[in-house]
């Protein structure tokens, strides 16, 4: 008899061990959550920035960024696209700023993220607005839409592996008529 509650004891020891060691291990909807909403706000940091880098660094090796402008496929094309842009974003400033205009910043913002996670893979939607002052220094909605992603846990972090943005304001960018890739 002594034996046995020795065994049974050095047995639920083990058992409980492993539970808590396990559970410390895994996963939480949570903290995917919370992983992938940081990586919402990583993106818009770093597109409201201009930084390639960074930006690219939010999608997998072989993501797919479908925007306004097109689709770019992988990092490499996803980071001269911003790369591109920044080009364009400093010509126009330089045009308006000799035109004796004011250069005032836009700010994306993103509200109301709807996630699903299933493991290592996750799909999102979200809203997005950009926000700039106007010649009257009010801030004014300059754009707005929604994001549509599919997402992917990779070496320990969430990535973009697909992200279709939805500008709802351009005829044909809207929900319902784009024809993603």
């Amino acid at each position: 008899m002594r034996q046995y509650k020795k065994t049974t004891i050095i047995m639920l020891t083990l058992f409980f061990s492993m539970f808590f060691i396990c559970q410390s291990f895994a996963r939480s909807y949570a903290d995917d959550r919370a992983e992938i909403e940081n990586l919402a706000a990583r993106y818009m940091f770093a597109l409201d920035f201009l930084n390639a880098d960074d930006y690219a660094d939010t999608f997998t090796e072989d993501g797919i960024l479908n925007h306004g402008g097109g689709i770019e496929r992988g990092r490499q094309e996803i980071r001269e696209f911003i790369h591109e842009s920044k080009k364009k974003m400093k010509e126009r400033n330089a045009k308006a700023l000799s035109e004796g205009k004011e250069i005032k910043p836009a700010r994306h913002f993103i509200t109301n993220m709807v996630i699903d996670v299933k493991g290592d893979k996750a799909t999102a939607k979200a809203y997005w607005v950009n926000v700039s002052a106007g010649n009257d220094s009010y801030a004014r909605t300059f754009s707005y839409g929604h994001y549509e992603d599919s997402l992917e846990y990779v070496n320990g972090e969430w990535l973009f592996s697909k992200r279709i943005i939805f500008n709802e304001y351009w005829e044909g960018r809207g929900y319902g008529v784009l024809k993603p890739e």
